[in-house]
């Protein structure tokens, strides 16, 4: 069998258990975007992270299922901020920015957007476009939730929190020692609806350590 046949079976068989997923199902059925609104939704569920009234940050938020989930809850007294690569179809009481978190010129936008208020929640679904080399993946997951470790202490108030995709793998004990020294609390949460074979998993930091 040639690499692009091997290619096709794969993508043929990946679109088959998409279509059947219970979760792609529900996500149509209910009006989300994306099936990962269920990840926030149990966390959420579970550590009570949204109120009326945050200002919360999503990054990597197309199509935007994390922020209508949001925006629900929180209801109209509040700040969303979201941000990704890919453009975001509007949703009713959030800010969206085009960009690259990657970029200066983003983080400086995305600070403007925030008009000089701190962040209460910090979430970030953020993965780079995949190669399936493993070790470079890797490493370009890791150093997107540097990045976002980077921004929440800088603009996450304190007692704020953070929510972050991660990775198993290499660098994953070097971030979770990271983010332990940031905030009083860490959690690692791997919601029902992320697939038993994905390494994926969310560290959840709670109560940002004010700087003394």
């Amino acid at each position: 069998m040639t690499l692009k046949s091997k290619r096709h079976k794969k993508s043929k068989v990946w679109m088959q258990e998409h279509v059947n997923d219970p979760y792609v199902i529900r996500a149509k059925s209910e009006g989300w975007r994306a099936r990962a609104a269920f990840k926030l939704i149990e966390i959420d569920d579970r550590d009570k992270l949204i109120k009326p009234g945050m200002v919360v940050v999503d990054l990597g938020s197309t199509p935007g299922s994390w922020s209508q989930v949001v925006a629900k809850r929180m209801g109209a007294n509040g700040k969303i901020v979201a941000m990704d690569m890919l453009p975001m179809d509007p949703i009713r009481g959030v800010s969206f920015i085009l960009g690259d978190f990657r970029e200066d010129a983003t983080l400086l936008e995305l600070t403007k957007a925030l008009d000089g208020r701190q962040v209460d929640l910090v979430l970030s679904d953020m993965a780079p476009n995949m190669t399936g080399i493993g070790v470079s993946d890797q490493a370009r997951v890791m150093y997107l939730a540097e990045l976002t470790l980077d921004f929440c202490t800088t603009h996450l108030k304190p007692g704020g929190d953070l929510l972050v995709k991660v990775f198993q793998g290499s660098g994953y004990m070097e971030l979770r020692k990271a983010v332990d020294e940031v905030f009083e609390t860490l959690l690692v949460r791997k919601p029902a609806a992320s697939r038993d074979k994905s390494a994926e998993v969310y560290l959840l930091g709670r109560n940002k350590r004010a700087v003394m």
